[in-house]
């Protein structure tokens, strides 16, 4: 819904790394505008998790505190830990190519329990979407869990200069 660029940064990654927990509602408003459509055909929120070290370091998610926001205002189910991240990976911002981030997150994820997940239509949750292997990744182990439609909403998106308008 945003361009993470200089007038967005500041915000997110306050939310992400700095206890701005007072813009969950926000965003998670602005989330559920842009994202009707989306909403509307789904059942299930599953946000994109972090894994366990890192989650202990930052004590919250930043996807989970906005689906968990996004599902109570849309009065649907949220699943926090339908999905999981198995193994630690580098932080995608390291990463200089998109075939970097790829190779970074495959089969970084995985669905613990497949009956949370069969047959549900899920929208899966994001802060910050740049290439999109994080959520192909997370939407791959989703439908081999048996999910019935995988859909990715995120609160910002990197756009590269020449994709900007003029």
């Amino acid at each position: 819904i945003l361009s993470y660029d200089e007038h967005s940064r500041a915000a997110i990654l306050g939310l992400k790394h700095a206890d701005r927990l007072e813009l969950v509602p926000g965003f998670a408003r602005w989330l559920g505008r842009s994202g009707r459509s989306l909403l509307e055909r789904c059942d299930l929120v599953v946000p994109v998790p972090l894994h366990r070290g890192r989650l202990w370091q930052r004590r919250y998610n930043q996807a989970a505190e906005l689906a968990r926001r996004l599902a109570r205002d849309w009065n649907l189910a949220c699943e926090p830990l339908a999905l999981t991240r198995s193994r630690a990976t580098p932080s995608q911002g390291v990463m200089t190519s998109a075939k970097a981030r790829r190779r970074n997150v495959q089969r970084a994820f995985r669905v613990p329990d497949s009956a949370r997940i069969a047959g549900r239509r899920v929208l899966l949750l994001d802060d910050v979407v740049t290439t999109g292997a994080t959520a192909e990744a997370c939407a791959r182990a989703l439908k081999r869990a048996g999910a019935k439609e995988v859909h990715v909403l995120a609160l910002a998106r990197v756009v590269k200069a020449s994709q900007m308008p003029i």
